[in-house]
């Protein structure tokens, strides 16, 4: 069977291992008509970046979870956009930040900058390095380690916990939230809808923001409680609640994939790692590098508000695209030989991991800090790094999170 006849969402091979269907993708077309969803899949970076930026033709409102979801149609008379915006509450996260639209996407995304100031993130940067040394000294003797576990997962969910300003009393009842996860956004058989992380978050962030309304203190929560939209109006506690739980999820989930990406490849190439531990200076690039060739988000989607074309191909009105972003990283008419991995790739940096325009991911500085400082700690402390078994690795079976499931390692502490 041709590999595009197959089910990129539902497909166990190809949810293990989605690199044939990239490839066959590139070869038949910039965009391509999928037989199952009827969803047009995108696999170049210009046509994403034009689908990224036009907000008249294409609209978030299924952007997260993308034909999991039933859109309402349009009455008689009624536009795609009107529809939406009048049956948005029918919609699985539709009043979410990441299926939102200009300018009510735009109003609310500004909260974010005015709470994340310069100075707060030099503080979270600060903690970012005590962090990563803590967690590093509770494995540092024992030579063998499950790092996602050990690592990857507890460090990016308490970095945005601390970022956040989540009180540290409750800090291991959100990392104990991590034993059961396996990532479920973008499950293909559509359990939960990653639901189950917001019901447990949304009552801590509604008391944390309403007890700092009632009684302001001198911390992050409070700032977070205060923060206003530019014309002065004050956001409704739900609008913070729904914005903080937001990155807080999607926060933590991608940076502990793309960790544990960064770790494999360091496993599969012993020189790498001494490369960069006598080379600091290279760490971003090689960060850039696992962004590209394994992005933790396969694609996002978008909905098209009205007959249009892309890449010559039509698509009607209510049709549904996914932005293939590991995909368009691998793009060969932009990256050479793109299935290599290359930590010295001089045009790395142009990946779309993070998305563009004005959904581009709010947290991708973070994220990227994140990246470089974890690399940093553990190849100062850490080398010899070596999978315990290689073929007993495994990916989570979702068609939006690309990421390992649990990655066993064995390793030396530096003398």
């Amino acid at each position: 069977m041709n590999v595009l006849e197959r089910d990129f969402f539902t497909d166990p091979e190809i949810l293990q291992d989605p690199l044939p269907y990239y490839r066959a993708l590139h070869e038949r077309g910039p965009v391509v008509r999928e037989p199952h969803k009827g969803v047009f899949l995108l696999s170049r970076i210009d046509e994403i970046l034009e689908v990224y930026t036009d907000h008249e033709r294409f609209s978030a409102i299924v952007g997260p979870l993308g034909p999991l979801i039933d859109v309402p149609k349009p009455a008689e008379g009624e536009s795609w956009s009107e529809v939406i915006e009048r049956r948005r509450n029918e919609v699985p996260m539709g009043d979410q930040l990441t299926s939102l639209d200009p300018p009510k996407h735009t109003r609310h995304r500004a909260l974010i900058g005015r709470f994340f100031t310069p100075s707060r993130l030099r503080e979270n940067e600060e903690f970012m390095c005590t962090l990563a040394e803590g967690l590093i000294d509770e494995f540092v003797d024992r030579g063998e380690v499950d790092f996602a576990d050990a690592y990857a997962k507890p460090f990016t969910l308490l970095v945005i916990a601390d970022l956040l300003g989540v009180p540290r009393e409750d800090h291991e009842t959100f990392r104990g939230w991590l034993g059961g996860q396996k990532g479920t956004v973008g499950d293909p058989q559509g359990r939960e809808f990653g639901d189950r992380v917001f019901a447990n978050l949304h009552p801590y962030f509604t008391r944390y923001i309403e007890e700092r309304r009632a009684a302001p203190r001198d911390d992050v929560l409070s700032k977070l409680a205060s923060v206003r939209f530019r014309d002065g109006d004050l956001p409704e506690v739900m609008d913070l609640v729904r914005l903080a739980t937001i990155l807080f999820a999607a926060g933590q989930e991608t940076t502990a994939r793309l960790l544990s990406a960064g770790m494999r490849f360091l496993c599969e190439q012993p020189a790498l790692a001494e490369d960069l531990h006598s080379d600091p200076g290279a760490i971003p690039n090689f960060v850039e590098e696992c962004l590209r060739l394994e992005s933790p988000i396969k694609g996002s989607f978008r909905l098209a508000l009205r007959d249009t074309t892309l890449a010559g191909v039509h698509i009607p009105a209510g049709s549904m695209v996914m932005a293939m972003i590991g995909a368009a990283n691998r793009d060969p008419r932009i990256f050479e030989d793109p299935d290599r991995f290359d930590a010295r790739r001089p045009n790395a940096g142009r990946n779309v991991a993070f998305g563009h325009g004005e959904h581009f991911c709010p947290g991708a500085g973070l994220a990227r800090t994140e990246a470089r400082i974890s690399f940093e700690q553990l190849l100062e402390r850490l080398d010899d790094f070596r999978l315990v078994d290689s073929g007993a690795l495994s990916y989570i079976q979702t068609f939006i999170i690309r990421g390992l499931n649990d990655l066993p390692l064995r390793f030396r502490r530096r003398s």
